[in-house]
């Protein structure tokens, strides 16, 4: 199969990844930290490896300002509903996913937040300008994508985290299509919280993801319970990680991510956007002077990471995912992308488009395959 579903999740991962697993789950495969055998303290060594790791790779200074999370949804939940309070205004964007979109949804239903949501540009970009215009008096946080997942158009962070501390505002940013991609650096963005997914850019395993918690941030504990910390007390740990880090870790995708992580430093950021850049502009060349496709967004490859939402016109993006698919062997993620708002303001609601993701490990006789694949498709309309 030709997978260009990275943007969901990387397949395949490097092949260290799958090793350093299997060899985790076969010797040290206890539940770390909760009892003082050998096992149990490798494993929790593991885990600590991972944190200093993972922390350092993201220029966070404070490794036990990390907190391990299930994914990115996870990570962000745990931002917006451990921060938020009666009363609090929030700013966020049209681009966002529905991981950002529903919790502040929901709080806003419940008249505990109000929400503004500034418009992007046609092309693709939040302007921070926009953001600032519309802070209030008892706006407690920004949040928004470093990177559109329908898209892939990249957000100026540093500009808005630049906003966001002039005002002594809380920035949160869901970095899910962009850790592993995109050089990130918590400090020099002026990031207060950054959420993210092992299992994409990272080439982790599902059930692995982050949450960093800056200096400035207070939040209440998204879930509580055995921490292997402070057990004699019936009281929620306040010390980091442990007071967000509850219940047994996926400790075997913790060390995944790890490994997937040190894959992108030996390969190098760069290295890997370049190739994932030059799969998805050859996409774009050959499709964008052909009037039977539409191409949305950005198309400067140097404002985008390697994501390609396209329409065949006079075809639904689900008839032609189940062609590719069943005809062509091509893996493809057609639809809404979990990001309903953005496909409103780009005119695709609510059939989507069709969103091609190459990754590290296609090639570019794979894309020529799918190029000759759509046009055979757009020759049946």
């Amino acid at each position: 199969m030709i997978y260009l579903d990275n943007a969901a999740t990387t397949f395949p991962k490097p092949e260290c990844v799958y090793e350093a697993m299997d060899k985790f789950l076969r010797e040290k495969g206890a539940n770390p930290g909760r009892a003082g055998h050998r096992m149990s303290v490798e494993a929790e060594q593991e885990i600590e490896k991972a944190r200093f790791a993972v922390a350092g790779f993201l220029g966070i200074k404070s490794p036990e300002r990390l907190v391990f999370t299930f994914n990115a949804t996870d990570a962000l939940n745990m931002g917006i509903k451990g921060l938020l309070c009666k009363g609090d205004h929030v700013i966020t964007s049209r681009l966002e996913h529905n991981s950002v979109s529903r919790p502040l949804a929901g709080l806003e239903r419940q008249g505990v937040i109000t929400v503004t949501r500034v418009e992007n540009s046609d092309d693709g970009f939040i302007s921070p300008d926009d953001i600032g215009k519309v802070i209030r008096s008892n706006t407690k946080l920004i949040v928004c994508t470093y990177a559109s997942n329908v898209l892939g158009t990249i957000q100026p962070i540093r500009e808005i985290g630049e906003v966001a501390s002039e005002r002594d505002i809380v920035f949160m940013v869901d970095a899910a299509q962009t850790v592993g991609v995109c050089d990130i650096d918590v400090d020099e963005h002026h990031i207060d919280m950054l959420a993210f997914t092992g299992h994409k850019g990272p080439f982790g395993p599902p059930g692995s993801g982050g949450l960093y918690v800056g200096k400035n941030v207070k939040l209440r504990a998204w879930r509580e319970g055995g921490t292997g910390f402070e057990p004699e007390s019936i009281s929620q740990p306040d010390t980091l990680p442990f007071k967000l880090e509850s219940g047994t870790p996926n400790s075997v995708g913790i060390v995944g991510l790890k490994t997937g992580i040190e894959f992108c430093i030996k390969e190098g950021i760069e290295t890997i956007r370049q190739h994932e850049r030059k799969l998805a502009v050859r996409l774009v060349s050959a499709l964008e002077s052909d009037d039977r496709f539409e191409i949305y967004g950005n198309v400067d490859e140097d404002r985008k990471v390697g994501i390609v939402s396209i329409n065949i016109k006079g075809l639904k993006p689900c008839e032609v995912g189940a062609i590719l698919d069943n005809t062509f062997n091509i893996a493809v993620r057609p639809g809404l992308h979990c990001a309903p708002y953005t496909h409103q303001r780009i005119g695709t609601f609510p059939e989507g488009t069709i969103r091609l993701s190459p990754g590290y490990f296609n090639t570019m006789e794979e894309i020529e395959e799918t190029i000759s694949g759509l046009k055979k498709i757009a020759d049946t309309t």
